[in-house]
Parts: C-alpha cells; structure tokens; sequence
C-alpha cells in the first residue's frame, strides 16, 4: 500500500460505471454534459458505484438522471474505460471506470443532486479539455457522436 501526502491510498481497484451524456444541436453539433463533483467541483461524467440487479449500462443511465436529471436511450456497450484515483476523505482509493453512451431526449425539471452540483452542455472538444482525467478526454475526444 502507498502513502500519499493527504492520506493512504488502497491499491485494489474498484469498479465504477459512468455516463457519457450527449445530444445534439439544431445545427448538428453535439454536445456532451458535464457535471461538478460534490467537493472540488471540477468537472466529469456522471458516475458512480454498481448498483445492485441494474447491469452496467442501466446503472451508468440512473447515475446520470440523479446527478443532472438526464433521460434518453443508453448504449448496451461500454464506449471506453479510465484509471483514476478517488478523493474521500481519509485516504484514495483507484477507480476503473466502465462509460456508457448516454443519448439525451430529456432534462428533468427536478432531479436528487440538483442542489450539490453544478451540470452544463459544453462541445465535445471543450468537454475533453475541461476533465482532469487524461484518459477521460481522449476518449471523450475520440468520440463519434455524428454516428452514434
């Protein structure tokens, strides 16, 4: 186990499911929504950890409706996977991340997290570029939403 300046770090990864939601314009550009986590507030995908009798992908699209009221058809199919090392309050523990598509037909009036983050449509270029996770703007990047 190492030892991090703001606490310990546990090294057995633990799973994670996240959305990549995306719509798109009047004049055909797509756009990808972010939203701020809880206590730093920089920006990501909605994710979260499995839920218990939801498979991935139905999980990843509850993950997206609580954290920015997003509903729309889910892909079956993970789209990417991203490594990353998951702030608490004591300690960090390393999160794989399996994303999902997300294609957006609605955004609730009200939603659970609406309070506690912020959520905002950004191009897809400005979406890859505003993430901290490398891995996660490359694939957020590398996307082909005019075929999805």
């Amino acid at each position: 186990m190492a030892k991090a300046a703001a606490g310990k770090r546990t090294a057995e990864p633990k799973v994670q499911i996240g959305a990549i939601p995306y719509r798109r314009r009047p004049d055909g550009i797509a756009e990808i929504m972010l939203v701020t986590t809880r206590e730093t507030q920089r920006w990501i995908v909605p994710k979260g950890w499995p839920i218990r009798g939801l498979k991935g992908h139905e999980a990843a699209a509850r993950e997206a409706r609580e954290e920015a009221g997003l509903v729309g058809e889910i892909g079956k199919k993970p789209v990417g996977r991203y490594t990353y090392w998951k702030r608490r309050t004591h300690d960090f523990v390393l999160c794989k991340v399996r994303l999902y598509l997300l294609a957006v037909t609605e955004q609730l009036p009200t939603w659970p997290e609406q309070e506690q983050r912020r959520c905002q449509w950004f191009i897809q270029a400005d979406a890859a570029d505003l993430v901290d996770e490398p891995v996660l703007g490359a694939i957020i990047r590398g996307l082909k939403l005019d075929e999805a």
